[in-house]
């Protein structure tokens, strides 16, 4: 099994969502991908251990009063496979964000697995220290960065985005459009740009995690 770049965005996307119910028939609308790749990439994230089963997280079912442990003896006949197959494609919420999982591999992985591909100069999204959650961070300057984009509005180096569909995404959804340039900085930013995104990242996906260490930045 090989973790594929919208398996990091689907994470990204459930913690954008944070406790929201979820549907994957939402899920890949709002993605802009199919219903099949986000059944795949849950099911990837699942087996990486940056995803954990809701069901798993759901406290048992409290016995009726005065129940005893006898009443387990009956059995109740399992559902059929494609019954359970299909309710689990409709399910409500079937997976949620291992966080600290996902933040250690957002920081100290994914840069590796989905290395920066650099285009010509463009004219598109701004992401990376570009993008609008950042304005007033840093000044804005000829090493602008941006996923080339019809829709797009500025003018800057061009970035291949995560997956085709991350600028689609993003221009929907605030927070995944800051992690997403956050993810952007740690792969194509200098000293003081990866520095903040190291900071920030970790504390948007697992925000009870430890907190990041003050280091001097250079550059």
């Amino acid at each position: 099994m090989q973790l594929k770049p919208q398996d990091f965005l689907v994470a990204l996307k459930l913690v954008a969502w944070g406790e929201q119910r979820w549907t994957y028939a939402r899920l890949a609308q709002e993605l802009g991908l199919s219903a099949s790749e986000a059944h795949a990439a849950v099911k990837r994230g699942l087996q990486a251990g940056l995803l954990v089963d809701a069901a798993l997280l759901a406290p048992p079912p409290a016995a009726a009063p005065g129940a005893q442990e006898a009443a387990a003896i009956y059995r109740v006949r399992a559902k059929p496979r494609r019954a359970l197959a299909e309710a689990a494609s409709s399910a409500d919420n079937p997976a949620r964000v291992h966080s600290r999982n996902l933040a250690e591999f957002a920081v100290h992985g994914a840069k590796y697995a989905f290395a920066a591909d650099r285009l010509p100069v463009a004219v598109g999204v701004p992401t990376s220290h570009s993008a609008p959650a950042f304005a007033g961070v840093f000044a804005p300057g000829s090493d602008d960065w941006v996923w080339p984009h019809p829709n797009g509005t500025a003018r800057g180096q061009g970035l291949a985005p995560l997956h085709p569909s991350a600028p689609f995404a993003a221009m929907q959804d605030a927070k995944l459009y800051e992690m997403l340039a956050l993810f952007d900085a740690l792969r194509v930013g200098r000293a003081r740009e990866r520095g903040m995104a190291l900071k920030r990242l970790p504390l948007l996906i697992y925000p009870d995690g430890p907190k990041p260490e003050e280091r001097p930045m250079y550059g």
